[in-house]
């Protein structure tokens, strides 16, 4: 009887919602919420800058951004999930990609990316993501991870700058101190979580030993 109880007790343990979530299906579900939520904080950083020049649209929000958002998150947490199994994938690199292609995907979008350099943000996120991530994870020569960490850091500062630089807002601005803190904190978020394709996979690990 003792053990019949012990062993529902461990049925009733591994099917507790913690143990769904470590699940590669619920991981997924977790990477997508926190992606759309990291894509949601990114778009109030945009109407932070713009001020009430801001625009909202179906597209130009969800479809350009809040989905993006929630389809890298997701494919995030699988390489995450896939680096502690042992089996991290540099294909997963293009996990942040969603990100920047969504954006010219809008007819026109291209052109005027080619033209104006407008729309060359989003590609600018992905970019410091990487190369935070890059920097930070276990592949390629140390040398050149110090460099992708240099170059990610500029970009920072740009992010950094652009409050003041482009809506106007120094940092003596509590608006604009607030808009440094939100874009440093989300480019910080990114990186951190673009390291799991840069790490080394458990088979390059031994052998290297």
């Amino acid at each position: 009887m003792a053990e019949t109880r012990m062993a529902s007790a461990q049925v009733r343990r591994r099917s507790g919602v913690v143990d769904v979530l470590s699940t590669t299906g619920g991981l997924v579900v977790v990477g997508a919420v926190i992606g759309v939520t990291w894509a949601a904080a990114l778009r109030a950083y945009m109407v932070g800058l713009a001020g009430v020049a801001t625009v909202f649209s179906w597209w130009g929000t969800f479809g350009a951004i809040l989905i993006p958002g929630a389809i890298s998150g997701a494919l995030l947490a699988v390489a995450w999930r896939r680096s502690h199994l042992g089996r991290a994938s540099a294909w997963f690199a293009f996990a942040p990609a969603p990100l920047a292609i969504a954006t010219f995907l809008e007819p026109g979008a291209l052109w005027t990316l080619l033209t104006t350099g407008l729309g060359g943000g989003a590609i600018g996120v992905v970019a410091t993501g990487l190369l935070g991530g890059f920097a930070a994870g276990q592949r390629g020569p140390v040398w050149v991870r110090a460099l992708c960490g240099v170059l990610r850091a500029a970009m920072v500062v740009g992010f950094a700058l652009t409050p003041a630089l482009v809506g106007g807002l120094p940092p003596s601005d509590p608006r604009g101190t607030w808009l440094i803190v939100l874009a440093v904190g989300l480019m910080t978020v990114l990186s951190l979580a673009c390291i799991a394709p840069f790490r080394t996979r458990e088979a390059d690990a031994a052998a290297s030993a």
